[in-house]
């Protein structure tokens, strides 16, 4: 396997399944989130010299996935570590690293990610919310719905939209805003999922912000590139190269997250159906109804050997994505991201319903912990970003296929 993984990635991933096992599937969050954050779990892919690992996306994808697989994910990982942490670390000024890093890297802070609005949805060129310049500051007004972990975050990055002075046009900037920021309200959405994180739809109503909200600050002294023409084509290599300031860098800034939200959607992914596959075998191998365990009879044990097939092929599309994304290649990145994510929601949601199916009456039962997960198993399938625009993805960027839309 150390082709595959190198034997400081399986170690950790022993590591990480010790922890997961030691809380369990009735695990409680905030005490899990504290110790794999004391661990240096919570932060492998920050930088050193900010308190984090160093590594990458590749070992935070482990971190997940083995979490998931014991029964007790961390979905703020994919937020907070993932997509805020990354973003910072890139594109934040000297004072942001030094603000927030260290406390990300051991989970005593944490962020939370509103990008999704009401009526943008996965168009996010129809992206309302809008930043203004007031005095040596910024006033933000707009709304976002399904923002995870928000009354347990310490801020949140906000997708908001200023004017291009040369253009008149909307550009995208990220801002960074406190939870208890005058003006910032949130309110819980009543969703069906069970889940540690609630989902909120937030509110911004004026809310004024220094002017090192925004990330990254102003542009740096002789930057000369441009951003992209739209947001659908990840960026390459030289998009590391020169970090710019804030209101150039909106679109930079945003892919910097959105490669390693998919790529961490589908650990979250792998680990649940890995989680609820072992929890069928385990059934499989014990019950026994006429004469041998049902898991002897072809019609239960092949439905299991295919989950487990298609797991395993998105876990490889899934480490593909993330060493290509640590490597900087953001082009090859972004559609092994979007594959990996889609393969890994497709698994999940076959491997759920195949281990619900192979308990029978239990499988529904409280006991078993297996029904929670028929609808949180779909979570990967909508979110990010829906499995209709990764297939447009890959027809349009990947096969040159001409758009629909």
């Amino acid at each position: 396997m150390t082709v595959i993984e190198s034997q400081e990635h399986q170690d950790l991933r022993a590591a990480v399944a010790a922890l997961g096992r030691r809380h369990g599937q009735d695990y409680d969050r905030a005490a899990l989130w504290a110790e794999a954050g004391k661990l240096g779990y919570l932060g492998v892919n920050i930088p050193q010299e900010y308190g984090g690992g160093g590594g990458g996306i590749s070992e935070l994808s482990i971190v997940l996935e083995e979490s998931g697989a014991a029964g007790c994910p961390l979905l703020m990982m994919i937020v907070s570590p993932a997509i805020c942490a990354t973003v910072i670390a890139r594109f934040g000024t000297e004072e942001q690293k030094r603000t927030w890093l260290p406390g990300l890297a051991d989970g005593s802070l944490s962020m939370a990610f509103g990008i999704t609005e009401p009526d943008a949805g996965s168009n996010s060129h129809r992206i309302t919310t809008t930043a203004r310049k007031v005095g040596d500051g910024w006033s933000l007004t707009g709304r976002k719905v399904f923002v995870s972990g928000v009354d347990i975050a310490d801020a949140t990055l906000i997708v908001g939209r200023t004017e291009d002075a040369r253009t008149g046009k909307l550009k995208p900037c990220l801002f960074i805003v406190p939870r208890d920021t005058e003006g910032f309200h949130r309110s819980v959405i009543d969703m069906e999922l069970q889940a540690q994180e609630k989902q909120f739809e937030l509110v911004l109503d004026d809310v004024r912000l220094p002017a090192e909200a925004l990330v990254g600050g102003g542009t740096p002294p002789g930057f000369t590139g441009g951003t992209p023409a739209h947001t659908e084509v990840p960026l390459g290599p030289a998009a590391r190269e020169v970090p710019p300031g804030g209101e150039d860098a909106g679109l930079l800034q945003l892919f910097a997250g959105l490669n390693p939200e998919r790529i961490m959607t589908a650990a979250f992914a792998i680990g649940m159906g890995r989680h609820a596959l072992a929890k069928a075998v385990a059934y499989a191998k014990e019950r026994q109804v006429w004469k041998d365990p049902i898991g002897a009879h072809q019609a239960i044990a092949h439905p299991l050997a295919q989950a487990h097939i298609e797991l395993e092929l998105a876990r490889l599309m899934m480490q593909k994505a993330a060493a290509l994304y640590d490597a900087g290649d953001d082009v090859a990145a972004g559609e092994a991201a979007n594959m990996a994510k889609y393969a890994a929601g497709e698994a999940c949601v076959k491997a759920v319903d195949q281990a619900v199916h192979t308990l029978g009456g239990n499988g529904l039962t409280r006991e078993y912990g297996l029904a929670k997960l028929v609808t949180a198993a779909r979570v990967a399938r909508i979110a990010p970003v829906s499995r209709e625009m990764i297939l447009n993805y890959v027809s349009h960027q990947c096969l040159g296929l001409p758009k629909s839309y």
